[in-house]
């Protein structure tokens, strides 16, 4: 499969011999198996399921804004189980400690040495439930973990797990005794979703799957990826192309976000680089080796609405009529 993309660029644009030979069956035939236990766990939001698979492939983080009960929580221990991870839980209140989330050192009476208890920071995947409840002072324990992959207890760097993801949640009704995320932090999200209510008929079968026996738990414990292979997959997919026309596309993208009326803070470099990778992963997951303007565009509301600054509490018009003022960027697909 080739990319005929505008005319110069073509030829210049092109994928080296050895960059990249496009996405293997093995690797799609784990993730497809991801998709079926995740689409289980949370019924009738194929495209939620999809966004939280988007992400994970980016090396991002997620932010879930949305009414409790809707499933958020039963969605990350699936997704941890899916990758063979550790999973870890906060729930976030104003008294929550840095060291709550990070660990700390504890003098050990007959060694006479200080021993460090690592913090729920130390695993795979952290849902931080109700992120917003949680001081000031506790969220930036998390700033460094999610942008650096490590954490500093005690002036000693901390490693954490390469694969590193954290899926925050917040409730939009309660507002009462919340500190509201500073931009700096939202910026280290990749993306913001939200889940919603099901369908009636998704709701019925929920109710069926709860009647009867508890189901036997070893075979949904089963990982459907080997270890090291999702660290294998993020990299396959930060190695997919992007025409040098659709980077531009972003970066006019980019700029009008700068210069919009109703635009109180726009897209950072770092916040251009997630989209580039959030649409790399979308172009893997469809199956492809080249990422398209469709590819920028479909990520373009969860990517946008979690780090633009509007003078209206929904982005999401703001975002569809800044897409709308850029060209976008004409490409064919040939060989197919």
């Amino acid at each position: 499969m080739t990319t005929s993309i505008p005319a110069v660029e073509s030829a210049r644009q092109a994928p080296r011999s050895g960059e990249f030979s496009g996405p293997s069956g093995d690797a799609h035939a784990a993730v497809q198996a991801m998709r079926l236990r995740l689409n289980r766990t949370l019924r009738g939001k194929s495209e939620v399921v999809e966004s939280v698979l988007t992400c994970l492939l980016a090396q991002g983080h997620l932010l879930i804004e949305d009414k409790p009960g809707l499933g958020k929580t039963t969605l990350a221990k699936s997704l941890a189980e899916a990758i063979g991870g550790r999973f870890a839980r906060v729930q976030c209140t104003p008294d929550l400690l840095p060291s709550d989330v990070t660990g700390f050192n504890i003098f050990n009476q007959k060694t006479h040495e200080f021993a460090f208890h690592p913090g729920p920071v130390f695993s795979d995947l952290l849902l931080a439930d109700e992120i917003n409840r949680a001081t000031p002072r506790t969220q930036s324990a998390l700033l460094e973990a999610m942008a650096e992959r490590q954490v500093t207890v005690d002036g000693v760097r901390m490693p954490l797990a390469p694969q590193f993801f954290v899926i925050a949640t917040q409730n939009p009704t309660e507002q009462h005794g919340t500190y509201p995320l500073p931009e700096a932090q939202l910026d280290r999200f990749a993306m913001k979703l939200s889940v919603g209510y099901p369908v009636e008929d998704d709701e019925v079968l929920m109710l069926q799957d709860g009647v009867g026996e508890p189901a036997d738990g070893q075979a949904g414990q089963i990982p459907d990826l080997l270890p090291g292979q999702l660290a294998e997959l993020q990299a396959e997919v930060q190695r997919i192309p992007v025409a040098r026309s659709i980077q531009q596309y972003l970066v006019r993208v980019a700029s009008a976000t700068r210069g919009h009326a109703r635009v109180l803070l726009g897209i950072s470099p770092r916040g251009l680089l997630l989209w580039q990778r959030v649409a790399q992963a979308r172009a893997w997951l469809s199956n492809r080796d080249f990422v398209t303007p469709d590819d920028a565009r479909a990520v373009a509301g969860p990517v946008l609405g979690v780090r633009l600054v509007t003078d209206h509490e929904d982005a999401r018009p703001v975002i569809r009529e800044l897409l709308a003022s850029v060209p976008v960027p004409e490409y064919s697909v040939v060989g197919e």
